[in-house]
């Protein structure tokens, strides 16, 4: 972490606009019909080139997450009136196994590896979200409620539909960015039906640099970029 509570900023080789590996920066999402940061995650690059941005974060990492106004966790409001009752933000820290998050330059998702505490890989899971965009401190995204879980022995279900379906009703999503989202889920599951990358890449035995140390969450998580690109 740089003075001033600023996240390092690196070069890769000298090619302007990638971040070289070891660099800590934040993959953030705004909220849902609000242009407000409501995650921020501070994150270790692990490879950054203009096919792919990897990046760790590792366990015990500080970061931020919506909550409800009162402090009640999301996850624990009924579905019903979980994305209408007013929220706020609170800090916390990613408990459990690392996150290994890799992301393709202008893809409506993300897939995250997770691990369970020995090693033993998981399960592949596929974000779908807004195309990624990138700014001096890190990357911005929003979330489209729908995902998949994608398991070791290449089978795969939806994950979230009722959150997805909720969302419509709320008016979060309208009907024109639900079959957006359908659309790139369709062709994610195409990706893992022909075992394309990432999936195929090996990322399962991917392991972090053990010299990298935990990144801190910055006093000024929320800022407003000055430019983003997709």
């Amino acid at each position: 972490m740089a003075e001033g509570g600023a996240m390092r900023r690196g070069e890769a080789g000298g090619t302007a606009g990638f971040w070289a590996p070891g660099t800590q920066i934040l993959w953030r999402y705004r909220e849902n019909g609000g242009a407000r940061i409501h995650i921020a995650r501070p994150v270790t690059v692990v490879r950054d080139d203009p096919e792919l941005l990897a990046v760790w974060m590792a366990p015990g990492t500080e970061c931020v997450k919506p909550v409800l106004a009162d402090g009640t966790p999301v996850h624990e409001e009924p579905l019903g009136s979980r994305y209408t009752k007013p929220r706020t933000v609170q800090r916390d820290r990613w408990f459990g196994t690392g996150v290994l998050k890799l992301a393709r330059p202008g893809e409506p998702w993300s897939v995250w590896l997770f691990w369970d505490p020995d090693w033993q890989f998981k399960n592949w899971y596929v974000n779908l979200e807004e195309p990624q965009a990138r700014w001096a401190g890190g990357v911005d995204s929003e979330d489209h409620f729908l995902d998949i879980s994608v398991h070791p022995d290449r089978g795969w279900h939806w994950r979230d539909e009722d959150e997805f379906a909720q969302a419509q009703r709320d008016g979060l999503v309208d009907s024109a960015l639900a079959g957006r989202v359908r659309e790139a889920g369709r062709a994610a599951v195409e990706v893992i039906g022909s075992w394309g990358p990432p999936f195929s890449d090996g990322w399962e035995d991917w392991r972090p640099d053990p010299s990298w140390t935990v990144p801190s969450l910055p006093q000024d998580w929320d800022r407003t970029p000055a430019h983003v690109s997709s």
